[in-house]
């Protein structure tokens, strides 16, 4: 389960390291992936850290807000409950300086438990442990690493209510054109990626590659594996953080919203996932090669990949968890439409990347920038703990245009993935109930108001012809 105790020695040697440190910033990721939480002084920190330990009070509904960070109506907590307080406990190792802060600080995740040390059952970091427990039942544990592609948008245009691609600090020129891996306009960024890096590097953040990618002003930082898919994740929502920090300090805002530009590429979130066994052998790995994909892979990742096909449908409303997320999911834009695997592929939303056979993966090409980390590491190893438990046997493997290829289609509109997710009879089985009903009332709530609000389109369409 997951881990809620960090030594006091780790916040002793923080401190010994930062003197100066004014205040320490606890956070804990809600299930719309957010990070909310507190400041506190180096003293008052001290609750956090080490076994005894009280733990900082914060209100259980912190986990169980909307996405505009409200209350859910329907559901108790935060109100008939009387919104009572769960005890905060920092996260082993994730203690770190804020290199962007006017005054030194530090910054640690958190975990809610109540005072007999159960961890909240809504903590999305909980969450994903209770999968990975099934996983380790098996003997198994799974080795991953995050991508996450963002846009970088124009500051001063958004003040003046326009949303743009930010200006290149060079030339000046804003980009308008696909430049994908393009070194010039990743060059032109250079002080913003080399503050990243640098902020990376001060918080122990293994970001690995940055590149320009397939939208303007679109770019993708991927994180190196970690042999723990909580880690993964962590890292994952502190490197969002941080971009999104540092663009500021240059004059732009980073966004990870799932489709930002209605014409041009969204921002996706890629889950590379291999399995290891006990004695550290990676079980995905093969002798015969496949020709229908260019490479060997074991028996088991066929089952694993069965499980994630399997299971694809049901996920939707956790791999897109907002209006804006439906927006990124159309044909030719290497965002997923239907439930397909393949080979070296970046049209399905199932890949098996080139590389050596220790190396042998999966990449799950399913999920928004949009989502949360946590949440979707825990359907994607759900989906494979299906496959592996019941050996089930995938679909024949598409090569070529995978828009072209059929597959089971998925639920591509917000209410269809609702209650796909809401009638699952795989994920249901792996994610808790009360849980669930959380996550879905948290969902349609944002639903009916978004579809209660009347866009600027409505207007143009229908004001002078209906």
């Amino acid at each position: 389960m997951t881990t809620f105790y960090a030594g006091m020695d780790e916040l002793e040697r923080f401190i010994r390291e930062h003197p100066g440190c004014t205040y320490i910033e606890l956070m804990v990721p809600d299930m719309s992936g957010q990070l909310r939480g507190k400041r506190l002084s180096p003293k008052a920190a001290r609750k956090l850290f080490g076994e005894d330990a009280e733990g900082v009070r914060l209100p259980g509904s912190n986990y169980l807000l909307d996405a505009t960070g409200r209350n859910i109506d329907g559901l108790e907590y935060g109100g008939a409950d009387g919104d009572p307080d769960f005890f905060c406990h920092a996260v082993p190792g994730s203690l770190a300086p804020v290199p962007w802060a006017a005054e030194s600080a530090g910054q640690v995740l958190a975990s809610m438990a109540d005072a007999a040390g159960r961890p909240h059952f809504a903590d999305p970091r909980h969450v994903l442990a209770c999968v990975m427990d099934r996983l380790d039942k098996l003997g198994l544990r799974a080795v991953m690493a995050i991508e996450l592609e963002f846009h970088l948008i124009d500051a001063k245009a958004m003040r003046e209510g326009r949303i743009e691609p930010a200006r290149l600090p060079l030339s000046g020129r804003r980009p308008g054109t696909v430049n994908v891996y393009g070194l010039d306009d990743l060059g032109e960024f250079s002080a913003l990626f080399a503050d990243i890096a640098q902020t990376c590097a001060a918080q122990g953040l293994d970001a690995e590659t940055a590149v320009s990618e397939y939208g303007p002003g679109q770019y993708e930082i991927n994180l190196l594996h970690r042999a723990d898919a909580l880690a993964a994740c962590d890292q994952a929502v502190l490197l969002k953080r941080a971009i999104k920090a540092c663009a500021l300090r240059h004059g732009a805002i980073a966004t990870f919203m799932a489709k930002p530009f209605a014409e041009r590429a969204g921002n996706g979130l890629h889950v590379h996932v291999s399995l290891v066994d006990e004695a550290g052998a990676n079980i995905f790995s093969g002798q015969d090669q496949d020709g229908r994909i260019g490479r060997a892979i074991s028996a088991r990742m066929k089952q694993a990949i069965a499980g994630l096909v399997a299971t694809m449908g049901e996920g939707m409303a956790i791999f897109a968890p907002n209006a804006n997320s439906y927006r990124r999911l159309r044909p030719g834009t290497y965002a997923p439409v239907s439930a397909i695997w393949g080979g070296d592929n970046r049209t399905l939303p199932i890949r098996i990347p080139g590389g050596d056979d220790a190396d042998t993966r999966i990449e799950h090409r399913v999920a928004g920038a949009d989502a949360s980390p946590y949440l979707v590491a825990a359907a994607v190893l759900a989906g494979i703990h299906h496959g592996l438990v019941h050996e089930l046997e995938p679909p024949a493997p598409v090569a070529g245009d995978g828009y072209e290829q059929g597959g089971a289609p998925l639920p591509l509109f917000w209410p269809e993935a609702l209650k796909a997710f809401a009638g699952g009879g795989i994920l249901g089985g792996y994610f808790d109930a009360e849980w669930r009903r959380a996550y879905l009332a948290a969902r349609w709530q944002e639903l009916q108001e978004h579809h209660f609000t009347i866009p600027q389109l409505d207007y143009d369409w229908y004001l002078t012809t209906a």
